[in-house]
């Protein structure tokens, strides 16, 4: 295995930057604010030939006790017990503080390794921090500079030892992400990931439960949690495997109104957020029972359908519901009136503070990426298509006659489907509906979005140019009539 580096330090010092820079894309979030991170985010680092897990760290404060900066510690602490070698990074330009120096008499007790590094050592303002770093005994400090990427070569040389101990840090691996879209005889199948987890991102507003929901899903407290609402920036990957099965799953950051969002942070947690969802394959939007169904809920579940993503609706706080028979009717009716998009769509009941309900939302979640990957056959296509133009033939604008002559599914994630008609311009969008619905229903397609796309038909004489008279035959004689 290969090692694990985790970058420590007080706040704005420059972790995440460095992280970034680690595993080459922006993943964490950057602000001149400091205090952004909150959570342990990990990444696949690189530097040369080196392969490494690399920790980025909420800076570490002098806060103890249940307070929201005494928790990040904690959560901070553990990566340090966990890692194989920590990065402690401080301000060059700022010189040693104060804090620093108990930071250091930390990592001095706690971890294995010590690499003592000065970030933002561009410029001359820098050389007298650089030479303060001596004072914290930790050895000599690399001299570094995240942002423009100076001293990474001194960096890869200082975690080369590292390597040799690991031997599988130095080899570069690259594993294809690759779909299985085989089919059987009969031309359908499901295309499942063969060794690579499925993608889930859990979505909602604040304060609905997620990270605690994570955090049962996985076993242990790995994701910040707490009565405050906005803990979480990031969106947070974790993997797991789950019940015999693997999963990624992305912690995202709780979305509010958009007219509610002021702070640049926010903005950038939430936009973080919404690319999960683009990378995700499958969404869970985690409400809240005592408050369900908000405007912004009912906005995140319609975006994961545009985005064509199978959507699980998980019902958070179960526990604290008295009248559950009552409510749950009051749910169903509610969700099948305000998200008709999403019609047949799994609704589970959870608590994430008890993990009840835990193995009900993973049967939902596999079966829901299960029908997101259906592939139906051509043949049982047009058998069916010819059904339904028998009971339900479509309506002929203007006296003009559509015909549906053929139907294909050209791809899955989600289920996409091609229909060739004679006037495709002119088929009405509730017949459209008719046909999407069907589907949806025949072919046990529940709550996964359906793409439908209306095609003319090819005309078989279409291309072919009428033949040109040559000169050879101008010249031939004319016949002559009497």
């Amino acid at each position: 295995m290969s090692f694990t580096l985790a970058i420590v330090g007080r706040p704005n010092v420059g972790k995440s930057t460095l992280f970034n820079r680690l595993v080459g894309r922006r993943l964490a979030l950057v602000d001149d604010q400091p205090g952004v991170t909150r959570d342990l985010r990990e990444g696949a680092g690189r530097l040369g030939p080196l392969r490494f897990t690399v920790i980025d760290t909420a800076g570490l404060e002098e806060a103890a006790g249940e307070s929201l900066q005494g928790r990040m510690r904690a959560l901070t602490e553990r990566a340090v017990d966990l890692a194989d070698v920590c990065l402690f990074l401080i301000d060059a330009r700022s010189g040693v503080t104060a804090l620093d120096r108990v930071l250091a008499d930390l990592l001095r007790r706690r971890a294995a390794r010590v690499i003592l590094a000065a970030n933002k050592t561009e410029g001359r303002a820098a050389e007298a921090g650089l030479l303060e770093a001596w004072e914290l005994g930790l050895g000599e400090p690399l001299a570094l500079s995240a942002e423009h990427g100076i001293g990474m070569d001194d960096l890869m040389r200082v975690l080369e030892p590292l390597a040799a101990e690991h031997p599988d840090a130095a080899e570069v691996v690259e594993v294809a992400e690759e779909i299985d879209d085989s089919v059987d005889e009969a031309g359908e199948g499901v295309a499942l990931p063969p060794g690579r987890p499925i993608q889930i991102a859990v979505v909602g507003r604040p304060n609905a439960g997620k990270s605690t929901l994570v955090n049962a899903i996985l076993g242990e407290d790995r994701l910040l949690t707490g009565p405050e609402a906005g803990i979480t920036r990031d969106a947070i990957a974790v993997e797991t495997e789950w019940m015999g099965t693997g999963f990624r799953i992305f912690d995202t950051a709780g979305m509010r109104k958009k007219a509610k969002i002021s702070e640049k942070l926010e903005k950038l947690s939430v936009s973080d957020g919404l690319r999960a969802v683009k990378f995700a394959e499958v969404v869970v939007v985690l409400l809240d029972v005592q408050i369900p169904f908000e405007t912004q809920d009912l906005r995140l579940a319609d975006l994961a359908e545009r985005e064509g993503r199978a959507v699980v609706v998980a019902v958070n706080k179960w526990d604290l519901e008295a009248e559950k028979p009552a409510k749950l009717n009051e749910l169903r009716e509610s969700f099948g009136r305000l998200l008709p998009q999403l019609k047949g769509a799994p609704m589970v009941m959870v608590s994430a503070l008890t993990g009840k309900g835990l193995d009900r939302l993973h049967d939902a979640i596999v079966k829901a990426y299960s029908v997101w990957n259906t592939r139906i056959s051509t043949a049982r296509l047009n058998r069916w298509l010819s059904a339904q133009i028998a009971g339900h033939p479509p309506p002929a604008p203007g006296g003009r006659r559509i015909r549906l002559r053929y139907m294909t599914q050209v791809k899955t994630r989600p289920p996409t489907f091609v229909l060739f008609a004679s006037h495709p311009e002119a088929v009405p969008e509730d017949y459209r509906r008719f046909l999407v619905n069907g589907l949806r229903r025949d072919f046990d397609m529940p709550g996964t979005p359906i793409r439908l796309h209306l095609r003319a038909g090819e005309n078989p004489y279409a291309g072919r140019r009428k033949p040109n008279v040559t000169a050879l035959d101008k010249h031939k004689p004319r016949r002559v009539t009497e």
